[in-house]
């Protein structure tokens, strides 16, 4: 077996309950997975030194929309200059990803996946939702499929542009042949539970569908507004509901109960001049964190985590260490996963080499890329 060493390192975040931070360690990875946490010096057949730096576990992002075509820079120069943000704009991204070909979408996506790769992030989810129609949604699927083994197909985005006024028709289409399309390449539904795409019945219905398909649910709630997209999410078994910008203490008891993870996404708040959830009092309550970027064109169109945990540090009341586990060990259970994440013997060998003595440099340094070598299953990526 061929094994690396990630070797001097001054201080290694396991997000291992009984390793925790590890000082002056040296993490074996052998065959693509953690065999072992050691003492600085550990022999093995190529050596990363990390230099006494800080080393964490990839980054998981649970919540991007990699797979689309055309721009949406001056709606968001709009909504810089006063715009309301409305679920609507969506649509713009339909026309221009109908309208590429397969390849064109392959490329786009491969390359937003490579950035997200040099920012850090070893693992993520990517939905579709900007073809709303049978064969984009599943080519975007297909597409989607070809960078992650976590897939979502997201047919309930909006209502397009040609069932204005006939959402039923559309939902019919949704649980019908456009999920039977997409299911084979995907592993989990979404719906948009929101005041301009889909109410509590029609996303009940989505979901439903969904399931009985075979597929894991997750749930868009809570993002415009109070709504019952957080409640739905907890009694259908969703694995994570995201946005959750708007928390009644009904909405936070509920997550509190449940095994459904609530992910924040905080640079879409920052985009959207929404108002930032309270992470803090939902954490003290008892609810399952978790950050994703919601790499996205229209509210959202960063792929830098770093830049999360510093909203979610600052604006959201979190402190480092929830952000980062957050955004990692979060991401992870959002996707009902155990192997990445965590730096455990055993887990996929996903580490950053942070060109920095601590993890708190991502939030203490905002905007630095300090992203010095990311290691994917066992290999340098990036």
């Amino acid at each position: 077996m061929s094994a690396l060493v990630i070797d001097n390192i001054g201080l290694l975040v396991t997000n291992d309950p009984e390793r925790g931070q590890v000082r002056d360690a040296a993490l074996v990875i052998e065959d693509g997975r953690v065999s072992a946490i050691e003492r600085t010096g550990a022999a093995g057949d190529e050596r990363l030194d990390a230099g006494g730096r800080c080393v964490i576990p990839g980054f998981v992002d649970s919540h991007t929309h990699l797979v689309f075509a055309g721009d949406r820079g001056d709606e968001f120069a709009a909504r810089m200059a006063g715009a309301p943000y409305a679920a609507g704009g969506i649509r713009v991204t339909t026309e221009a990803t109908r309208a590429a070909s397969r390849e064109q979408l392959r490329e786009l996506a491969a390359a937003r996946r490579a950035e997200a790769l040099r920012a850090g992030i070893t693992h993520l989810e990517i939905k579709s939702g900007y073809g709303l129609d049978v064969d984009t949604e599943r080519r975007s699927c297909e597409v989607a499929a070809e960078l992650t083994d976590d897939v979502t197909f997201l047919g309930a985005h909006v209502v397009p542009a040609e069932y204005e006024g006939r959402a039923g028709d559309y939902v019919d289409l949704v649980c019908g042949d456009m999920l039977a399309a997409c299911a084979p390449h995907a592993k989990w539904i979404d719906v948009f539970c929101e005041e301009g795409a889909f109410d509590e019945e029609q996303s009940r219905r989505v979901l439903a569908a969904g399931r009985d398909a075979g597929l894991g649910l997750r749930v868009h709630g809570n993002q415009l507004g109070p709504g019952p997209g957080v409640r739905l999410a907890v009694e259908m078994g969703a694995a994570s509901v995201d946005h959750c910008t708007y928390l009644e203490d009904a909405d936070i008891d509920a997550l509190a109960g449940s095994d459904t993870v609530a992910t924040f996404l905080p640079a879409t708040d920052f985009s959207t001049r929404q108002p930032y959830p309270d992470a803090r009092r939902a954490i003290d309550a008892g609810v399952a964190p978790a950050i994703a970027t919601n790499c996205n064109p229209g509210s959202s169109y960063t792929t830098s985590m770093a830049f999360c945990l510093a909203l979610a540090v600052r604006d959201m009341h979190m402190t480092m260490e929830e952000a980062l586990t957050a955004a990692t060990l979060g991401g992870a259970r959002a996707l009902r996963r155990d192997d990445i994440g965590h730096l455990s013997p055993g887990a996929r060998g996903d580490a950053v080499v942070l060109d920095a003595p601590s993890y708190s440099h991502l939030v203490y340094r905002p905007g630095v890329p300090l992203v010095a070598a990311t290691i994917a299953g066992g290999s340098a990526a990036g």
